[in-house]
């Protein structure tokens, strides 16, 4: 049950107007709590949604006169929520911006696809970007009132610890860690407890249905596969070709697929790190998923890990997401890859920022890595760690 609903990016949305004039655009997954957490954080501000059929029509006006008579003249903040459902949302925004001054502009919407490739263009220098994922572990423990404050510390222990090593918990770290892995971090999902019906629902709504809504797929059949596919391979190379011959699309359009998908935040891809030594693989990425609940429901398997096949590429999934998270909400910037080599050897996650290198294997027990030594000999500045289910907290 939810003791507190604190988020880490609270602090940088309360303090935005301070620093910009810019609006705020806050992006990410639907059912993330972008709306709770917006008018949470501005609970003065006049709120406005897109999924309200005459606002819709009213913004799609592109005319200040009918903003105006639907904005109160007292308003100081106004919350335009799910703006992606605009015909052209960055027109919108860049009108408010323009001709609203005194405004002060939260927009927000569930999908990058509509809003960044729009908004971007019409609304240059006018807004400052930010992005709601899935609960991080950290936030989870904390509004699940497991521990009293909420900080970087799942972050900060991977990232900054130069010898990482089992930690003693006053919690079931070992059973929080299995229902993770298996149901993800929605932030609903703290409330229903390991629910598969509403994982289900959710892997339809966001990954197919409000995707296929948008008309970007010309065969959403094999998009949805494609989508299945890829949930199949997380923490593999992706091997386009294959994944052109499985489906019958195009080469291309296998690409462009997956590029909606991360643009929807369901995947992203991990980039290889390289010297560019004869043998070490350039450019093949991996693919992961952002959460681990919302992919176990799109293959419909939710056994326990002791009998799953795939229980360490999920525990790898959850390492990288969480490192992408603390990246993403502490402003660290962390350049994040893994290194292979043609022979194999190979090492999941290559964490470098200024004055830090770091070279991560993530094991789900605790076996050792052959990768990690090949790495070292030839990149003798990285400090080098491997992450396993008893040392990860």
């Amino acid at each position: 049950m939810i003791k507190n609903i604190a988020r880490h990016i609270d602090a940088q949305l309360l303090n935005h107007f301070q620093k910009y004039k810019q609006a705020i655009v806050l992006l990410g997954p639907r059912q993330t709590g972008k709306t709770t957490l917006v008018k949470r954080i501005f609970p003065k501000a006049f709120y406005l949604t897109c999924d309200n059929e005459p606002v819709k029509k009213a913004f799609e006006s592109y005319d200040i006169n009918y903003y105006r008579q639907i904005i109160p003249s007292s308003a100081t903040h106004l919350i335009l929520d799910e703006a992606n459902l605009l015909d052209n949302p960055g027109r919108a925004g860049k009108i408010l911006v323009d001709q609203m001054t005194e405004l002060k502009i939260i927009i927000t919407g569930s999908s990058s696809l509509t809003i960044r490739q729009k908004t971007i263009e019409s609304m240059a220098g006018r807004f400052v970007e930010y992005k709601l994922l899935p609960l991080t572990f950290d936030e989870y423990l904390f509004q699940t009132g497991v521990v009293k404050k909420l900080g970087y510390y799942f972050g900060q222990r991977i990232v900054n610890s130069k010898n990482i090593v089992n930690t003693a918990h006053i919690f079931d770290i070992k059973k929080t860690l299995e229902k993770t892995l298996l149901f993800g971090l929605y932030p609903e999902i703290v409330n229903l407890s390991s629910d598969i019906p509403y994982l289900k629902t959710l892997a339809h709504t966001l990954a197919l249905k409000d995707i296929q809504e948008m008309n970007l797929f010309e065969k959403r059949k094999e998009a949805e596969n494609l989508l299945r596919l890829l949930a199949y391979q997380i923490g593999n190379l992706v091997n386009y070709s294959d994944l052109s011959r499985r489906t019958g699309l195009t080469l291309d359009t296998v690409k462009r697929y997956i590029s909606i998908f991360e643009d929807s935040y369901i995947i992203y891809r991990l980039y290889p790190y390289s010297s560019r030594a004869r043998d070490e693989i350039g450019k093949s990425p991996k693919i992961y998923f952002y959460d681990t609940g919302l992919r176990n429901a799109l293959i419909g398997s939710f056994e326990t890990l002791s009998v799953r096949a795939d229980s360490g590429a999920l525990f790898e999934n959850f390492i990288i997401n969480e490192i992408i998270k603390y990246s993403h909400y502490s402003k660290k910037d962390l350049r994040i890859n893994y290194w292979r080599t043609r022979h194999r050897s190979e090492v999941d996650l290559i964490i470098e920022a200024s004055g830090l290198n770091r070279a991560i294997e993530i094991k789900l027990t605790k076996d050792k890595s052959s990768g990690l030594s090949a790495f070292k000999n030839r990149y003798q500045k990285f400090q080098t760690n491997v992450i396993n289910s008893l040392n990860f907290y």
